[in-house]
């Protein structure tokens, strides 16, 4: 059955905090946040790779903290949402994915990481994938950045044949111009805009990640002396993937690996840029994925991108702050791209909007406190059409929405007769009919549904979902619509 699954915030109901950190001046609390795409658990050395060297993550998580438990979403537009608003997709309306023909996007009224930072004078640059909206009004100089270079959507996509704008001096490749641009959209053939324009067509898939890191380091070296935010939100390692000479075929995992290790690569840039200013001690740092891998690895954890399976939704996240977040510990704790909104707010000492609902809650304590308790016990897992799939409390999660390849859709449990693999790659029997409840702690791989053994508990998380899928849909804001934002 599929249960009428609408929901309710609960404790995680919050405004933006009104205060900075005791001691911080919050003018001095520079931001860069680095979000890869389709990166998986396991994808890079301080989550267990093993087949790729990322040296500089190392690094970064020696000096800084691992987020066992922080959650993304199963697909792309989605999980940018949620980390832009503070807020579940569902909440702002957010489909799965957009595509260059739809006409929507984030709704401008949103509040915005950048519109936070940018109430106290933060100089801010968007650098890489935006995916919230390819047309004019919900681009990311219309949400809160100064500036924005990169590509508008995921690079296996086509370019807007209709709507693009081209820049004057735009760059033709590989035999394009724009009258061709115009008579048929090529699938891997996507725009690289700086601004509102089409500054390259189609873009050099290959060279992406050094162009991108180029524009961070630069950023950053001119605006030193002031407060600034760093969105990098990279192309890769989405498919097709790609890799620029330089590390082409050099690692041990083929293109993939490659893609990863020039992602290490450009972490390293920026922190040696960080560094050479003087800027370690006055910037946070966060290195995390929009969803679970599509091509890598989610060991330990079962399902890929596409599910809400733990593999699909939780993300390897480091964070470094010297001198504020302590070096080489692990936090356990739920946490996520929702909450990273009401954190920076905490940070600048920013006060919002009281009547505007927020679904993260501010994780300074765990940043700064590893051992610190929850700042909540709940999260919750929605499909890429905006339906509650899973709940999780504590250790405890329950799903009652999935298909039989374990990608949102359908009812919980329904029989598969094929067999899937699970997260150590062995084969498993599909869940029996009903509902999937699992306990994270013992059963990482979600192997073993207990709900027949637990069913008061069952009752419980499905009545708690209940209630807070109620309250997202009666306090539920609109999506941005073409004709109602011009």
């Amino acid at each position: 059955m599929r249960f009428p699954f609408l929901f309710i915030v609960g404790l995680s109901l919050i405004p933006y905090s009104s205060s900075c950190l005791a001691g911080h001046p919050a003018a001095t609390t520079n931001i860069v946040l680095i979000f890869v795409d389709d990166l998986g658990y396991a994808d890079i050395g301080p989550f267990g790779a093993t087949k790729v060297k990322t040296p500089h993550l190392d690094k970064f998580a020696a000096e800084g903290m691992k987020f066992t438990s922080f959650y993304a979403t199963p697909v792309c537009s989605m999980s940018r949402a949620c980390l832009m608003t503070g807020c579940y997709n569902a909440r702002v309306s957010m489909p799965g994915v957009l595509f260059p023909g739809n006409n929507i996007g984030l709704h401008p009224d949103e509040i915005t990481l950048a519109d936070v930072v940018k109430q106290k004078g933060y100089s801010t640059i968007c650098i890489g994938k935006w995916h919230l909206g390819h047309r004019q009004p919900f681009l990311p100089t219309k949400q809160g950045f100064d500036s924005y270079f990169g590509i508008p959507y995921s690079n296996d996509m086509t370019i807007d044949t209709e709507h693009a704008q081209f820049a004057a001096d735009c760059v033709f490749r590989e035999g394009m111009t724009q009258e061709k641009a115009r008579e048929k959209a090529i699938r891997n053939t996507v725009p690289l805009m700086r601004g509102e324009e089409v500054v390259e067509y189609p873009a050099d898939q290959a060279t992406l990640t050094q162009r991108y890191t180029t524009e961070a380091v630069k950023f950053i070296r001119e605006h030193k002396t002031e407060p600034f935010f760093v969105y990098l939100p990279h192309t890769m390692v989405h498919v097709p993937l790609a890799a620029s000479e330089r590390f082409r075929g050099k690692s041990g995992n083929g293109l993939l690996g490659d893609a990863i290790e020039e992602l290490d690569w450009s972490v390293g840039e920026i922190m040696a840029t960080l560094t050479e200013a003087g800027l370690d001690e006055q910037t946070l740092v966060i290195f995390t994925s929009d969803n679970g891998a599509a091509t890598g690895s989610s060991a330990p954890w079962r399902g890929k991108k596409g599910t809400c399976f733990e593999g699909g939704v939780r993300e390897p996240c480091l964070m470094r702050w010297p001198g504020r977040i302590p070096a080489g510990t692990t936090c356990d704790q739920i946490a996520g791209n929702i909450d990273l909104l009401p954190t920076f707010a905490k940070l600048v000492g920013v006060e919002t909007d009281k009547d505007r609902i927020l679904d993260g809650r501010d994780i300074t304590p765990l940043m700064f406190d590893p051992l610190s308790g929850p700042v909540r016990d709940t999260h919750l897992y929605f499909t890429a059409r905006q339906s509650l799939a899973a709940i999780r409390q504590g250790d405890w999660k329950l799903l009652f929405e999935v298909s039989a390849n374990n990608a949102p859709g359908k009812k919980a449990g329904k029989k598969n007769n094929k067999k899937e693999k699970d997260a150590s790659g062995d084969k498993t029997n599909s869940d029996p009919t009903g509902p999937l409840l699992y306990n994270l702690a013992t059963d990482p791989a979600e192997s073993k549904n207990v709900a027949a053994e637990h069913p008061e508990l069952v009752t419980q998380l499905l009545e708690e979902a209940v209630r807070r899928e109620i309250e997202i849909r009666n306090h539920r804001r609109p999506v941005g619509q073409l004709g109602e934002t011009e």
